[in-house]
Parts: structure tokens; C-alpha cells; sequence
């Protein structure tokens, strides 16, 4: 079983890495909606996979740190793309929070990235290619 907890970043990016002409390569901000998953069964007296306050704890500081910021001043995220940002995040929460499944970044209303920690996301990189232009 798997709970969740969403929360909101507003935050400015650009990416430096895509074409000059590209609009990312232009600094722009997002509402980011992250979702912080934890699987696990239920305690047997309590019910719950886990407190939800638990999850908002764990991911406080990184919401500080985030959170009305550029992201590509923040230590780790030179190249903040929505993958980058799950990954940085994963990196972050995982020590603390037992039973981590996912972390998904949605920097929009219909884009984002699902990341479920290194051993489940794959070792091999994608084939460059660029982002239509309705992504982000």
C-alpha cells in the first residue's frame, strides 16, 4: 500500500543546456507540485502505513531550501529539470524516510516526472531529444 503527501514550490528555473533558442534556456518560474510516496503495509493497531505529518516533516527542510528560489543557485541543481529536481529531492528524503517509493515533480498541470529511487528508474540514459514545445 502507498500513501502520499502533495506540496507546492514556487520557484524560477532556466535550463542551461537546451538550445539558446529554446524558451527553457530563458528564466522563467513554475508551481511545482511534488508528491512524496511511502509504501508499506499497515500497522495492525493503528491502521496507517504512516503519519502523513511524518512525510511533511521529512520534506520541510527541502521546501526551504526551494521554495521562492532560483533553482539553479541551489547547491546540487545547476541544471534543475524536472528529473533533476526528483532526483535531488530522492537523494535528500531517502535517509530519513523509511519506505520511500516515489517522488514525482509535475511542473505544470500535465507534465512532470516520476522517479522511484536509483535501482528502479534505470542506469541507462535516455537518447537526447528536445522538448515539444508545450513542456517545460
Amino acid at each position: 500500500m502507498e500513501i502520499f503527501k502533495e506540496f507546492t514550490l514556487d520557484s524560477a528555473h532556466y535550463l542551461p543546456r537546451v538550445p539558446e533558442s529554446h524558451k527553457c534556456r530563458r528564466i522563467h518560474g513554475h508551481t511545482f507540485r511534488v508528491g512524496i510516496h511511502v509504501s508499506g503495509s499497515p500497522h495492525p493497531e493503528l491502521g496507517w502505513v504512516g503519519d502523513f505529518a511524518d512525510l511533511e516533516t521529512a520534506f520541510a527542510p527541502l521546501h526551504d531550501a526551494l521554495d521562492h528560489r532560483l533553482l539553479n543557485d541551489v547547491d546540487g541543481l545547476a541544471n534543475p529539470t524536472s528529473e533533476r529536481l526528483a532526483e535531488w529531492i530522492w537523494e535528500r528524503l531517502a535517509p530519513s524516510l523509511p519506505g520511500l517509493a516515489r517522488v514525482v515533480v509535475k511542473e505544470t498541470c500535465t507534465s512532470g516526472c516520476s522517479y522511484e529511487g536509483p535501482s528502479r528508474s534505470g542506469s541507462r540514459p535516455a537518447a537526447p531529444r528536445a522538448r515539444g514545445v508545450a513542456d517545460g
